[in-house]
């Protein structure tokens, strides 16, 4: 059976590649979701994608993929920071949770560097470009 796998970008990151393009590149989002779709199928996995810049949405995402995914990574933008909501809701699902941000963000403004996901999550990524959420890909593929 081929693994299911979703992933999650949160506020903010369909404005990749005009957003900040000093940090976060000037790649926009399709061309992200692309490459994510292949690194997915070059480790045997089918994915899909899903962006809202809205908490409910996303938390909406997270519980129906509790029964259709094998496992998700979740770009919660600025929600990795202060939403527990979402935070309750990875913990409710069950499977596994990569959390990944495009940038170092214990390099960047002090209250990016606490995520109030990061202990209900199998583990973070963050500061490879969108090479974080490749390496993401890769970790669901071999849990």
């Amino acid at each position: 059976m081929i693994k299911k796998i979703l992933v999650i970008h949160g506020p903010n990151l369909n404005l990749l590649g005009e957003r900040e393009p000093g940090i976060y590149g000037n790649t926009g989002i399709d061309t992200l979701n692309s490459n994510i779709i292949d690194r997915a199928k070059e480790q045997g996995l089918e994915c899909e994608i899903f962006q809202s810049n809205h908490e409910g949405a996303i938390i909406d995402k997270l519980h129906a993929a509790r029964t259709t995914f094998d496992g998700v990574i979740i770009n919660a933008g600025a929600y990795t920071h202060y939403s527990y909501a979402i935070r309750d809701a990875i913990a409710a699902i069950k499977i596994p949770v990569i959390e990944v941000h495009i940038s170092n963000v214990f390099a960047r403004d002090e209250f990016r560097s606490n995520s109030v996901i990061a202990p209900v999550c199998k583990g973070s990524i963050s500061g490879f470009g969108f090479g974080s959420y490749y390496l993401a890909v890769q970790a669901l593929a071999e849990l």
